[in-house]
Formats: structure tokens, sequence, C-alpha cells
């Protein structure tokens, strides 16, 4: 076989066990030295290749599918700057715990670190970012080589898949000529090894079956050791004022596992709105509604002090959350995740037990089952924190309804009301996935929130949604601020390039909002240009552009109807929501005051406390409705 065949065939075998081992998809972009592999995917039966013009982009959107389908999805670029546009998306499917298979083309080992043109370090590019990084050693034939690349493509794909989920990078020097000399060519020599040794699971002839890869890798859930099970639930029987607290986790399995410990508990359940737990047909009855409003009667903490606390997921989205849990140091606080990286900025967890949360939850309300609490003492203690949550909710949607002017929380409760059931919301960061949180209180039908959590950047969201909306084929919805919106304004050319339908709330506050509330508003002289950054756009023509429609509503009626259409009409949407930065400080501190105090919350709070500290099984005395 010519050298430039061989070549070929060693990336033919690399990426045939990669499909073979479940990937699915490739998110690449254009270049030379990567031909042999852009090449070998679009020959590969059962990977489909996503084609994008900006790195970074196509890095996202790789990420969007890959978090959206819950696999491993493969993204390739050619050498060089090309490789480090990656880095982003890589940093934060390495925080966020989503699988990807980064390769990354590179120059042969002699024409490295002597001045070749584009030409960088990409050995360990992402340092540890990624769970795996290998460079590969210069493509060949023969039968041991081959064997070498499968196996490789099968420990990336297991290595990515294992808890903690996250990004491996593939380095894969290449040679000249980059493409197969037609003299003796044929796809065989791409998709077919040399006849590697009989084992079980092969072929007659000892080559891998369509059906299987090289090497098998299996990846099971972290479960709990019984004795940790055991231990656990002797420490919570005695809690009389339990909390479950779940961040951000995105795990079908999870809901009903949950819904079954809070039962056997009878302990209230604060779920972020990225928790998976607001949404869908699971008992949603222990689930505190409006608990971020609710906390915020900060004067009210002493009363609502628990003496346990269990926490899954990620960091929660809700900063007063994050307070109370540090105000409360003194309780058990236990934090279950299946990844040494502690979710503990607060400095408050008295116990890490490492093991999947939905595994943990199972063995924990079996435990509990087999003896079961007595006394019911947390039975008032857990009412009196579901009717305070349900008070406020009325009190929040009853001043959302009656708000006039557009109001930014009141856009992410809508766009969640609108939603068909099975839509993906993907909400971008900063405000939008804090109004999700904040007002989007949920509903029975399942929907998806979606976000880009593990290092919070406001990079690559439109490029996430639309990765969402390409893996899975479901209605996908985009709630994303200007200035995010304009830092992926590239990503948008995949919904033309492959037809893709999004659904794109943009709120335009012309600037930075969220730090309107934060300190540096103290600072009028140097606000605006430094932290404001107002840029004056109008995003119509990026929309019309990418083929997209664009709207802009005037009043509610008019905003619900664009939506609507954008759900009913697929296609790329975008309605544009113009909002003012200053007046929405204003009316978010509008609607907290709205729902606190509720009348008797301090008597019933401690009421609450006492019996529960008490053992009683009375019910809380009902306070007054508002």
């Amino acid at each position: 076989m010519r050298a430039e065949n061989a070549q070929y065939a060693f990336v033919g075998a690399l990426i045939e066990d990669l499909v073979r081992s479940g990937v699915r998809h490739v998110s690449l972009c254009p270049g030379s030295r990567s031909a042999p592999l852009a090449i070998a995917c679009a020959r590969q039966p059962g990977l489909r290749s996503w084609l994008h013009i900006d790195e970074r982009s196509a890095a996202f959107f790789a990420l969007g599918m890959a978090k959206a389908s819950r696999e491993p999805v493969a993204l390739l670029a050619t050498s060089g700057t090309a490789t480090v546009n990656f880095a982003p998306a890589v940093v934060e499917a390495s925080y966020a715990r989503v699988p990807l298979i980064v390769l990354t083309a590179d120059r042969p080992h002699e024409l490295r670190d002597c001045g070749a043109p584009q030409t960088i370090d990409q050995v360990r590019l992402y340092g540890e970012h990624v769970r795996w990084a290998a460079d590969l050693a210069p493509a060949a034939a023969d039968e041991s080589m081959l064997r070498y690349a499968r196996t490789t493509a099968c420990r990336a794909v297991a290595v990515a898949r294992l808890a903690p989920a996250g990004p491996v990078q593939l380095n894969v020097p290449l040679r000249q000529p980059l493409v197969p000399l037609a003299d003796g060519w044929s796809p065989d020599d791409a998709l077919d090894p040399t006849t590697p040794a009989p084992a079980n699971g092969r072929g007659g002839d000892g080559r891998p079956s369509v059906e299987r890869p090289l090497v098998r890798a299996a990846s099971v859930r972290r479960a709990p050791a019984p004795h940790e099970v055991e231990r656990l639930a002797a420490a919570l029987r005695p809690a009389r004022r339990g909390l479950i607290v779940c961040g951000p986790l995105d795990d079908p399995a999870f809901p009903p596992a949950l819904a079954a410990l809070a039962a056997a508990l009878d302990w209230p359940v604060i779920a972020d709105g990225l928790s998976g737990l607001r949404f869908g047909p699971h008992d949603r009855g222990r689930i505190v509604r409006a608990a971020d409003a609710l906390l915020r009667a900060e004067d009210h903490w002493s009363d609502l002090a628990p003496d346990a606390v269990l926490r899954f997921g990620a960091t929660p989205t809700s900063k007063t959350l994050g307070r109370f849990l540090e105000r409360h140091r003194a309780a058990l606080q236990v934090v279950i995740d299946d990844a040494p990286l502690w979710q503990d900025p607060f400095s408050s967890a008295t116990e890490v037990l490492q093991a999947d949360a939905t595994t943990t939850c199972e063995a924990l309300a079996g435990a509990l089952a087999s003896a079961p609490r007595r006394g019911g003492g947390a039975s008032g203690w857990t009412r009196w924190w579901i009717d305070a949550g349900a008070r406020v909710a009325a009190a929040l949607d009853a001043h959302l309804d009656s708000a006039g002017p557009f109001f930014e929380g009141r856009i992410a409760a809508e766009l969640a009301a609108l939603a068909p059931a099975g839509t993906i919301i993907v909400a971008g960061n900063s405000m939008p996935v804090r109004d999700l949180d904040s007002f989007a209180l949920g509903r029975p039908e399942p929907l998806r929130v979606l976000a880009n959590r593990g290092a919070n950047g406001i990079d690559g969201v439109v490029s996430t949604a639309l990765g969402a909306a390409a893996a899975t084929g479901a209605p996908t919805a985009l709630l994303i601020g200007d200035l995010s919106f304009y830092h992926d304004l590239n990503g948008l050319l995949a919904a033309r390039r492959h037809g893709l339908s999004c659904n794109i709330v943009l709120v335009h506050n012309d600037g930075g909002g969220i730090f309107s509330f934060l300190p540096q508003a103290r600072f009028p002289e140097h606000f605006e240009p430094l932290f404001g950054t107002p840029t004056g756009l109008d995003f119509r023509g990026a929309a019309e552009m990418h083929g997209g429609r664009f709207e802009q509503p005037r009043t509610w009626d008019e905003f619900r109807e664009s939506v609507r259409a954008g759900f009913e009409r697929g296609g790329l949407r975008v309605t544009e929501v113009r909002t003012d930065r200053a007046e929405n400080v204003r009316l978010h501190e509008a609607a907290w005051a709205a729902c606190l105090p509720l009348p008797d919350w301090q008597t019933g709070a401690r009421r609450a406390a006492r019996r529960a500290l008490q053992g009683s099984a009375d019910p809380l005395l009902e306070a007054p409705a508002r």
C-alpha cells in the first residue's frame, strides 16, 4: 500500500472505531492539514458531518449537540490557531461535564518547532481541561498500527463518557500528500484494517464486525457503598428541619428518583431552574415554588434554619440560595457528586459523598423505607415551605400579570409558558439564566432547560442552542441578551447552512444588563464605558442575512404571537424585546417587593420550626392568604 493511502487507512480506522463506539456527529471546519480526517469522516457511514466556517462556533455547536444528546460528539480542526479557537468550548465542556472528542490535525513531528507555517505546540493544548490527551504516533497501515488507531478511538470515547464526563483531545500528526492517490485507491483502504488476530465478536476473517468497536468499554453509574448509604440514612432520620437542594443537573432518571427520596424523608426541595425538576410529569409536590423570591426575606433566615441539607448537582444559580447555605453552615450539609471536584463554593459542606446522584437517591430512599421515620416531625416544617412558596408564587404571578412595560423577568416566565411540551430552552448566561431560575416556576409538561453553566461564559451560546436543535430535532428556544448574541453572530450561519430551527428571544437592553445589579453601578462616571458597554446595534440585518425572520413586538400580545409563530412555523426566528437596563433593576425590585414579606411569615416560620423540633405531627396553622 502506498504511504499516502496507508495514512488514509490509519485515520479511517480511527474514525471508524469512534463511530462504532457511539459517535454519530462531527462538527468540523475546512482546512488543509485536516483533510485526511475530514475525508475519512465524510466517507464513514453512520457519521454525520456538520461543516462550519468559524472554529469557535463549531466547537460550541458540538458542545450543544453533546449536551442535548448526552452522547460524545467529535470536533475537528486543522492545525495552528484554529485549534486554539476550540479552547472556550473545551473549557466549558470540562466544567459542565460534556463529552467531546476533540480531533486536532497537526504537522508531523519533523516539522514542529522549526518555523513551519501554521504550526504551534498542540500537544496537550488544553491542559487540565481535558480528561485525557494523546499525541498520536505517525500514521502507518500495518496490523499493529491499525489496532493502535482503533484502540485509541475506543479509549477516547470511553474516557469522555466516564464520570465525570468531559472532553478528550486526540492530536493527529499528518504528512503530505494530504489527499489519497487515485492510483490503487479504494474506500476499503481507509475503512478496513489489515486482518487483526481473531477474537470473540469478530467476523470470520478476524476483522471487527460492523456492530461493535475493536474494544467495547462500558460505563456504569458510581453507586454509593451500602454501608455509606446506611450510615447516611441513619444520620438523616433524626433531622426535623431538613432541606434538599438541587442545582443544575441533566439526567432524565433523576427527577423521579429525587421525588421518591423527598417523599421518604418528607423534606421540601429547592430546585434550580436547570435541575430538571421543575418541568415534567414526575411528583413535584414537595418542590418549593419561587424559592429564590422566598429566600429574599433575609430577616427570617434564622427562623428557617435547617438542621440537615442534602445537596445534588452543580452550584445553584441563585446567589440568594448560596448565601442562605453559607449562613447555615452549622447544619449537616451533605454534597453528593460523582466527581472529585467538590461542588461547594460556599465552604459549607460537612460531608461529600462521591457517587452518582440518581443512584444515591434510589439507594437512600430504599434504606429509609426499610426503617421509616418516627413521629412525622418534619411534616409541619415541609408544609410551611410548600405553602409559603405557593403564596409567594401566586403573588409573583399576580404582579407579573399586572406589569405594564416589558420586564425581563416576565419574558423568561412567558417563554417557559409558551413553549410546547418537549421543547429545549437554552438560557444565556448573566441575566437570562437568572430570570429563568427566578420566574419560570414550572409546569407538568416536560421541558429541558439547558445553559453553559460550567464556566458561565457568554460566548458561543447561539451555537450551543443550534447544536442542541441539530442533535435532537426537538423544538428549541434560546433566551439570550444582546451582548451574548453579538458575541456569537457567526453561529447563526449554521441555521442557514443546515436548515435548523431555533426560536430566539433576544433581550436587547443595549449592554451588559447584569452589571446594573452589581456594585459597579455605584460609579456612574465609569459605569457605561467600562461595564454598561452599549453598542447601539440593530440586529435585524444580521438575522435576515442568515435567512431568519426578525420581529420586534411592542406589546405582550405581540410578543406571544411572535413566539408562538416561531414554534409553529420553524426556521430561524428572532423576537427582539427592547428593555432599559436601569428600568429593569427597578422592575426586579418591584417584583420582589410585591411578594415579600407575606403576612404572618415570622410567626408561621417560628411555629413550623418549633413544631419540627418538638416532633409534633400536628398540622401547621394556616397563615392568612395574601
